[in-house]
């Protein structure tokens, strides 16, 4: 009898704590949602001033945050203006974002969360210098950033050389360009390192990064393509041939390049061909050169 009261005590225990567990609300489930109305609140500002402000909470509140006990695994996909992007091979994460500002130019905030398991928060933080980088090809680290919305991380690793990051990403500009980067990424014990001369090709003997600008109204292909196996790319050029210096002219003309990682550098590929997974729609389209009308099934 002292057993099946043993066993209706364990059990009903078991059930109040699952209940308490799952009425009390986690701490980064809380922290996510204090961020997301922050930032609601920075896009409602009416001045700059008052968004840096805002950001500077946002900021606090996010450092906050990635000091709970295993926050690495906590991926704020709600938070949807912050990007976070992790490594493949799980060593770090970065959290990215910007503020527009009045004038139409972009403040890149961002930091980079190391994997420390369950032990104390490593983080570093992303200063943005964008404005007083006298050249965007130098080498900087995490207090002179050249500050993007990154969306990718790609690793490289080669013989027993320590590895690198290739990260990609977004840079908003002013009102009438946009640019796409190619940073690459470093870490040498407590040290972090923003560009390297790890690329090949016509005129990439002593580039660092891949900085591409073009007018604000077009798009460009910046990604992986794992088909091809390598970083694809739009091929930008002027929309007038005599305007060769004014990025706001610049977009696609029609064709890909793309970077190849052989021996742990990445080697240029110019004019490559992507071919898309076969679709059913293929057929409807008539390719100007062999002048053949689409076969419609309908």
């Amino acid at each position: 009898m002292k057993i099946i009261r043993f066993y209706i005590l364990f059990i009903f225990t078991t059930l109040s704590f699952s209940l308490r567990a799952q009425q009390a609300p986690n701490a980064l489930d809380v922290f996510q949602d204090t961020l997301i109305k922050i930032s609601a609140r920075v896009i409602a500002a009416q001045s700059d001033a008052q968004k840096l402000e805002i950001n500077g909470s946002f900021v606090k509140t996010l450092v906050e945050a990635l000091k709970v006990s295993n926050s690495f695994s906590y991926p704020f996909d709600s938070l949807k203006n912050v990007s976070v992007i992790k490594s493949p091979d799980q060593t770090f994460r970065m959290l990215s974002w910007y503020v527009l500002l009045e004038n139409g130019t972009y403040r890149y905030y961002g930091a980079i969360q190391m994997n420390t398991k369950s032990g104390p928060l490593k983080l570093y933080p992303l200063i943005d210098q964008t404005d007083n980088i006298g050249d965007p090809n130098g080498i900087t680290n995490n207090q002179k950033w050249f500050g993007a919305r990154y969306y990718e991380v790609i690793p490289v690793t080669s013989g027993s050389r320590l590895p690198y990051y290739v990260i990609l990403g977004w840079k908003g500009n002013t009102q009438v360009t946009t640019k796409k980067v190619i940073e690459i990424l470093s870490f040498d014990k407590d040290k972090l390192t923003f560009g390297a001369p790890v690329f090949e090709g016509k005129e990439l003997k002593e580039k660092n990064r891949i900085i591409f600008e073009y007018a604000k109204s077009n798009a460009m292909t910046l990604k992986t393509d794992m088909k091809a196996g390598m970083i694809v790319f739009d091929h930008l050029a002027s929309f007038d041939p005599e305007i060769k210096d004014k990025f706001e002219y610049f977009g696609s003309d029609g064709t890909f390049d793309g970077f190849k990682i052989i021996g742990g550098r990445l080697k240029l590929q110019e004019d490559i061909i992507l071919n898309n997974d076969a679709d059913s729609n293929d057929e409807l389209y008539a390719d100007p050169k062999k002048n053949v009308k689409p076969i419609r099934k309908f």
